[in-house]
This record gives structure tokens, sequence and C-alpha cells, in this order.
């Protein structure tokens, strides 16, 4: 998934940043409102995480603005805010999630997965594909009943493929997904990923449409 975080404290939003990309997603760091306008303006974000206290506004006005314009980007509320009515106020105004500061980075890897696989109308963590055993939220891959280790960029391609099996990606749909703002993409860096993939899972299950895209068979 390619994520935005909206914080402002320097050293959570480098641990956020870090520990997202690690999970293998695509990521995106700005640190007041007006630039999270900008980058969503210029690219498409599968997910949030917006700390509500931040040098040029508060994020709850943000969050509505967002809902009433009708984007149904899924939202993390990331805040030291703990009172039960700051929460209530953050998933009345359309968050999906709210994590109070300080929080475990592996809680929020989580509640990112959890969040992700409701909006795609899949919560169930574990997926069967013919002989391939994917969990989704312990990131492992089993084909025939052995791990198969995947890179973090090849769990993300996964992700994104398994998200709408049977529909074609785009090689710019899915270079916006896996890839950040700071990413030097070459020419030929999503078919080599594709390539990797494809050998890991098995021959036929990742279909090219030429001049389309990509797409995962359907079970």
């Amino acid at each position: 998934m390619r994520i935005l975080i909206v914080e402002d404290d320097a050293v959570l939003g480098a641990a956020v940043r870090d520990q997202l990309a690690a999970d293998g997603h695509s990521v995106d760091w700005v640190t007041r409102l007006d630039a999270a306008a900008e980058a969503m303006a210029v690219a498409h974000h599968d997910l949030i995480a917006l700390d509500l206290m931040l040098p040029d506004g508060r994020g709850i006005p943000f969050l509505k603005h967002l809902r009433a314009a009708g984007a149904l980007t899924p939202v993390i509320i990331l805040t030291a805010l703990d009172q039960v009515s700051d929460r209530i106020e953050g998933l009345n105004a359309g968050a999906d999630d709210y994590l109070v500061k300080p929080f475990d980075l592996s809680e929020l890897s989580a509640r990112v997965g959890s969040v992700a696989r409701r909006y795609v109308g899949n919560p169930n963590p574990l997926i069967k594909i013919e002989d391939l055993e994917v969990d989704l939220a312990g990131r492992r891959l089993a084909r025939a009943g052995r791990a198969v280790p995947l890179t973090a960029r090849e769990w993300a391609l996964l992700e994104a493929l398994l998200s709408r099996p049977g529909q074609i990606f785009s090689k710019a749909a899915l270079e916006e997904r896996l890839y950040s703002f700071d990413d030097e993409i070459g020419s030929n860096t999503l078919e080599v990923l594709v390539s990797r993939l494809r050998k890991k899972l098995g021959p036929g299950l990742i279909e090219t449409e030429r001049g389309l895209g990509y797409r995962l068979r359907k079970p």
C-alpha cells in the first residue's frame, strides 16, 4: 500500500515511516496539513496516518473536510489526546481507528493491516489460492505447505494484487502503490519485481495483459 503519514514530531514520524516501510509499504511523510493536501492531490494513497495537532491546524477539521468531499481513504489517527471524548470526536469525524501515543509500532502495523483488509471487503487475514496459503497478518506465505520467503517489496506487490483478484492493475497504478515520492524507479523495475514474485508463486498465477498490466488469477 501507499501510505501518507501526517506527523510533525520528527522522531515519531521517522519511526512510523521506517516501520511501515519495513512492512513493505510505500510511505510519504509530511509534517503539515497543507503539505498533506498537496500530496493527496498528486498521488493516490491507500491509507492516511493522521496526527491531530499540526503546526498549521487540527487534524479533525481536515478529516471532516476529506469525508465531506467524498474521500473514502481509510484514516488512522495518531495522537496524544487520550480522553474518551477525543476518541469519540475522531471516530465521528470519519476515522477508522485511533491510536494514542505512545504506542507500540508493531501494534500500528497490525492496525494498518486490519483497516486495509476491511476496506477491500475481506477482513480475513488468511487467504488460500490453489496450493498457496497467505497469512496477511503474520506476513507469511506457504506453497504446498513449504514456507516461501518474500522481500518487503514482493509482499507489497502481492497484497496489491490480492486486494482485487481478477482485476487488471496498470503499471502506473502499481508503481503508484509501491513507490513513494523519493523512490527512483527504473523503466523495468516493476517488470523485474513481477518476474521475481511470479517465480515464487508458481506459473500462471500472475497474468500479464499486454498493453494493460497485470492481474492475479481468480481462484
